[in-house]
């Protein structure tokens, strides 16, 4: 009966973006498989994993071969978008699921296929033999020719839309929909805020470089936090002397740039060559030159 029903389900190909994003989903499900496998290990001694990391990942995407292609003619990705695999092979236009031997040879290509290459690599990196180099150099060549060929299957892909991997044009196994797909309703106005707030947050990473925030901060404490009446009485010069203006702390080679306030020579200095229009933060006064004070301050002012 399941059969029967399965075998009147129509055909509905598949877009390429939604095969590509169907891939791309199964390439980060297997990197949060591996990363939420490996962090059970961070208690252990370090390299744990390293010498049968290839084995441990054929494992790994062996019980995911069995709960996904195995028992729903589907990949993760291809089930969140609704997409299964057709057995293209038959003759008939009506849906027919994937043959015992499309699914293992599905998994020998792709588990399989990445277990060798990179248990290969392990074997023959620090070989040095030349029947060694030899083997090396001839799976090198294969890999490189299989790479290629899968280039021109995409290439082919690209026109055609089918067979989106190597694997599924060999094996003759296609992606469909499971169901009819609907209209998409797309909301502009969601679309017209995106866009907008992609724009100014654009705009924003290209002005803020621009601007100089320290002096733009001296200048609004310096509107806030005005002094008046400002005298050059002694008494004055005294009580300024005994804090930098820019760090608070007793000054040290104190130094003036012309106003009543005090600076650590280092404080100025280094507030003056990142800025050479540097301010003073408490009465705006801009830096024309950086003179040692001569006015003596006696050490019993700090008590």
């Amino acid at each position: 009966m399941a059969s029967s029903i399965g075998n009147e389900k129509s055909v509905n190909p598949v877009l390429r973006i939604s095969q590509l994003d169907a891939i791309e989903l199964n390439k980060a499900l297997e990197q949060l498989v591996w990363s939420q496998f490996t962090s059970c290990f961070h208690g252990f001694k370090p390299g744990v994993l390293a010498h049968f990391e290839p084995e441990v990942k054929a494992f790994l995407w062996l019980i995911l071969w069995r709960f996904t292609i195995y028992s729903k003619n589907a990949t993760v990705g291809q089930a969140i978008l609704n997409i299964q695999y057709k057995n293209n092979l038959s003759q008939t236009d009506k849906y027919q699921p994937l043959s015992k031997q499309q699914k293992l040879w599905y998994l020998i290509f792709t588990v399989g296929g990445r277990w060798l290459e990179e248990r290969c690599y392990d074997l023959f990196s620090n070989r040095q033999l030349q029947s060694f180099c030899k083997i090396k150099s001839y799976i090198s060549f294969g890999a490189g020719l299989f790479k290629f060929c899968g280039l021109l299957n995409f290439l082919i892909f690209l026109q055609k839309g089918t067979f989106a991997t190597l694997t599924e044009r060999i094996l003759g196994i296609r992606s469909v929909f499971c169901k009819p797909q609907s209209v998409r309703q797309v909301g502009f106005e969601y679309m017209n805020r995106e866009l907008l707030w992609h724009g100014f947050a654009e705009f924003l990473i290209y002005l803020l470089p621009l601007i100089n925030v320290q002096k733009l901060k001296l200048k609004i404490s310096s509107w806030c936090l005005p002094i008046a009446g400002l005298s050059n009485s002694e008494n004055t010069l005294t009580a300024h002397c005994k804090e930098c203006s820019l760090c608070g702390e007793w000054p040290t080679m104190p130094h003036t740039i012309g106003c009543s306030h005090v600076f650590c020579y280092y404080c100025i200095k280094s507030n003056y060559l990142f800025d050479m229009y540097f301010t003073c933060p408490k009465c705006g006064l801009e830096v024309h030159s950086l003179q040692p004070l001569k006015y003596r301050i006696e050490m019993t002012e700090l008590h």
